[in-house]
């Protein structure tokens, strides 16, 4: 399980990540030339591990933004990095 204070390095400089006007965004893989489409939500999560941010803090950012407690914002975290870590993204 990730720990709150947990910081998560992103160690891959051939993954690679735009960011649309709505939030929305992608990521590529350089290597495996496969891109993936991420939501506003796991875009913000990507943002803040690009920034070398705290998953308390991500999860801070979270709550600020959407209306969801701070049980919630860990847990959908927590799954989006599993999605990440489950594609060798970080």
């Amino acid at each position: 399980m990730i720990e709150m204070k947990d910081t998560i390095s992103l160690t891959r400089d051939d993954v690679i990540s735009t960011e649309f006007d709505g939030g929305e965004g992608v990521l590529v893989d350089l290597n495996s030339k496969r891109y993936y489409q991420l939501n506003e939500t796991a875009m913000l999560v990507w943002r803040g591990l690009e920034k070398g941010s705290s998953l308390e803090e991500i999860t801070r950012e979270m709550t600020a933004k959407y209306e969801v407690s701070e049980e919630q914002a860990a847990a959908s975290i927590e799954k989006i990095i599993a999605g990440f870590q489950s594609y060798k993204l970080l």
